[in-house]
């Protein structure tokens, strides 16, 4: 049994993990990168044959997981894409509204080529287009948590709850090799315990390998109750200054816990009713998957969605943006309104023309409710940068930014250590990576000093044997 790192190895996005046991050779996620520094990684040549892989296991929707699994069909891959039931339908969005996103990103490079002569790093092309996403779709495949799916004689596969977001899984493998059985776990991007709308993640207290993420691998989030009371700190300060309030969103939970934040708000009228603007395409039509899979849902949360809050919110004061000419008419609005929009990282999307008309309105304020990866635009603009380049020209930073972090769907360290010591005996070694270098040496640090685990923290491509 071996493992290859291939992506989100001291870096946060790109995940996948390329594993070889009892003659099976099956990629653990395919995403894209998206820090600016590797983003070329996403045109390289496949480091593995996809003509050879048996199957892609599927943790999560999230676009650094799945979000290269188009462009892996089309080298060639024609195995099954192995994922729970409502990954299925949410990774469908994410990969269609990235192969769009795409499409639309190239047709505006050739243009201000055309007209300015500026050239860009990467070819004028999609990584994969929609037709691509189509053909992708074929090959997947849903099943139910801790259902066992045999792949061959002496390999078989069961996902288990991560608690990130709907579906969200962690990915444990059973391999016979030389006599011998061997249990690797993936725990995928984990959740924090007791969050709206998942559940807990899985306590698992067995496995020969873990491969652990650490996102948030040297710090811990704030309490739901402090979250809410900076919320509105923010929302009133913004009213009095007379700007507008843009959420980089991610679509998938993010902004579903977001509203139930502001429909509490409303509700006990902490603050006054404005506009929210829902300005995703997706996000919209994952509040509908949602609903289809809602016994995949936290059952405390269920409910809520039916609230009076909910209904308040969504009956007077929110609006589903779809189309580009009504995201384009949110600028011509004049008062204090709140607009989410994707993408969470601000690497692409509708909340890059948003923050185009706010970025430099001292009135605005830009709020960072997930993680901002290194080397995107999110992060620049989170680190303090004085100006930026959006669509190819530099903006000014007036707007005042924030960040709440207890909205993130990643466990923190302590939630990390604490699913760790439910462990009956340690595992042969723990595997971190899916955390920028500094976040993944620190938590690894922290097991061998605490536990006394043989830990590694994996480099890009580094191939490990497990014995």
């Amino acid at each position: 049994m071996k493992i290859q790192f291939l992506g989100a190895a001291r870096q946060v996005t790109g995940s996948c993990y390329c594993v070889e046991a009892a003659g099976r050779r099956v990629l653990v996620d395919c995403g894209l990168f998206q820090e600016r520094e590797h983003q070329k990684r996403n045109w390289d040549p496949p480091c593995v044959d996809p003509s050879t892989i048996d199957a892609v296991l599927l943790t999560h929707a999230h676009l650094d997981h799945s979000g290269r699994i188009p462009r892996l069909v089309k080298q060639g891959f024609r195995g099954q894409v192995i994922t729970t039931e409502p990954t299925v339908e949410l990774a469908e969005l994410v990969m269609q509204d990235s192969a769009r996103l795409q499409q639309e990103d190239v047709a505006f490079k050739q243009k201000r080529h055309a007209e300015q002569g500026r050239s860009s790093p990467h070819p004028y092309e999609p990584l994969y287009t929609v037709a691509d996403v189509e053909q992708t779709m074929t090959l997947m495949k849903g099943v139910r948590y801790e259902e066992a799916i045999t792949l061959g004689d002496g390999f078989s596969v069961r996902f288990l709850e991560a608690g990130h977001i709907l579906g969200s899984a962690m990915v444990e493998i059973t391999a016979r090799t030389n006599g011998s059985v061997r249990r690797l776990l993936f725990s995928g991007d984990m959740g924090q315990p007791n969050r709206p709308i998942v559940n807990d993640p899985a306590i698992v207290d067995l496995a020969d390998y873990v491969v652990l993420e650490s996102t948030y691998g040297i710090r811990d989030h704030d309490s739901s109750q402090d979250i809410t009371e900076q919320l509105a700190t923010i929302i009133l300060d913004t009213l009095e200054r007379g700007g507008n309030i843009c959420i980089p969103t991610f679509a998938i939970e993010r902004a579903q816990e977001v509203l139930l934040h502001l429909g509490e708000l409303i509700q006990t009228k902490r603050i006054p009713g404005m506009f929210v603007f829902l300005d995703s395409p997706m996000a919209v039509n994952v509040l509908d998957i949602y609903r289809e899979y809602s016994e995949y849902m936290d059952p405390q949360t269920r409910p809520i969605f039916e609230s009076k809050s909910m209904r308040q919110l969504g009956e007077h004061w929110i609006r589903l943006v779809r189309t580009r000419r009504e995201s384009q008419a949110i600028n011509n609005i004049r008062g204090t309104c709140i607009i989410m929009a994707g993408s969470g990282m601000v690497t692409g999307g509708r909340i890059k023309h948003h923050l185009v008309h706010n970025i430099g309105r001292p009135g605005s304020t830009i709020v960072f409710v997930g993680y901002q990866a290194a080397g995107t635009l999110g992060r620049e603009i989170l680190d303090g940068a004085e100006k930026v380049r959006i669509f190819g020209e530099m903006h000014t930073v007036r707007a005042q930014v924030k960040q709440i972090h207890g909205l993130s769907a990643h466990a923190g360290r302590s939630d990390l250590l604490q699913w760790l010591s439910h462990f009956e005996k340690p595992p042969r070694r723990l595997i971190v990576t899916h955390g920028e270098e500094k976040s993944a040496l620190a938590l690894a640090d922290e097991v061998r000093r605490t536990k006394g685990w043989d830990v590694v923290v994996p480099q890009y491509m580094d191939e490990i044997t497990l014995e």
